[in-house]
């Protein structure tokens, strides 16, 4: 990761890779996380009568709008212009950032609000998310470089919102400075204080990452190999990008974790790059009757746990790997 001088941005020195990533499930924690985003939007009044939207999604799935068209929005197509363009994930994996933004904000009509939603550089560095870097991820916001970016093509950052979902997610609404003038409210004034204080721009900060990452990573072998050892049989939860480099730094391999479970039958059948850990379907994972299940993605635990009972009824237990292992 870099992190430029002048505007703070957080990025990816380089990323040569080119892959196309199997769509995930949706987790049931983002479908409710963006239901209370556009009620949130819808509050505050930037959500125009029938007005019209433009989405920019994240390549790994999902979509506010069916959640907007019941507010009335209409999806407009092509090069059109909208009232309301929204961006949830999806513009960190542009590798020409500038181009990216220039893009949205050139199909904002006038009077029209852009709404970017960001996990946290905050909340990454607070919480030690440094698996959050990854391959496809080239930008990592936080509030105080998004608004010079946003800045630099003349607009402001009206208002924004935080979610709990991953940890600490924002979504910031921002509007041309020739639309109204540019003056930020205490939702804003407040993410860019807690940046301060967390001195989120200085390189010597996102270099705690780096710690992280080998404390983690040894914290989880230890974890496996004291499991294998008591004879407690695991299995892991969520094939995510996330779950492949703490793996691979860990060097944990099909002999600790037997197998990873994933809900997506597009990664069913394969197996966790740079490991030989199989990628199995939900079905298999209840019929192995596993004492522990290590969850990669702990924003899935409520739905887990509703959606596989049995795990829980057959005597084992849920494993958050940020909770427990390191």
């Amino acid at each position: 990761m870099w992190v430029c001088a002048t505007c703070g941005l957080a990025q990816l020195r380089e990323d040569p890779t080119v892959p196309e990533e199997p769509k995930g499930v949706e987790p049931q924690a983002l479908i409710l996380q963006a239901a209370a985003a556009v009620s949130r939007v819808e509050a505050a009044g930037l959500l125009p009568a029938d007005g019209t939207v433009v989405e920019y999604g994240s390549p790994h799935g999902g979509s506010w709008l069916g959640i907007l068209a019941d507010r009335g929005m209409v999806p407009v197509s092509g090069a059109a212009r909208a009232d309301l363009i929204v961006d949830c994930f999806g513009m960190m994996h542009a590798g020409d950032q500038a181009a990216a933004l220039d893009e949205r904000t050139a199909r904002l009509a006038p009077g029209g609000t852009l709404l970017l939603q960001y996990h946290s550089l905050e909340t990454i560095v607070r919480h030690r998310q440094w698996n959050a870097l990854r391959h496809g991820h080239y930008a990592y916001y936080s509030t105080t470089a998004l608004l010079a970016m946003l800045s630099a093509v003349g607009f402001h950052a009206r208002t924004a919102w935080t979610f709990d979902l991953y940890g600490g997610t924002v979504l910031l609404a921002a509007r041309r400075d020739a639309d109204e003038p540019g003056s930020a409210d205490e939702a804003i004034d407040a993410l860019l204080a807690a940046e301060e204080r967390a001195r989120i721009t200085d390189p010597r900060t996102l270099a705690g990452l780096q710690d992280a990452a080998r404390d983690q990573a040894r914290a989880l072998r230890d974890w496996l190999k004291t499991a294998r050892a008591t004879g407690q049989a695991v299995l892991g939860y969520g094939a995510a990008s996330r779950a492949v480099a703490l793996l691979h730094i860990a060097e944990v391999d099909s002999d600790l974790l037997p197998a990873v479970t994933d809900a997506s039958p597009a990664k069913q059948g394969s197996r966790m790059p740079g490991t030989s850990i199989p990628v199995i379907s939900p079905d298999e994972l209840i019929a192995r009757c596993p004492d522990a299940v290590l969850l990669f993605v702990p924003d899935l635990l409520a739905e887990v746990r509703a959606s596989y009972p049995h795990i829980e009824a057959a005597g084992g237990r849920w494993v958050r790997v940020d909770a427990h292992v390191g």
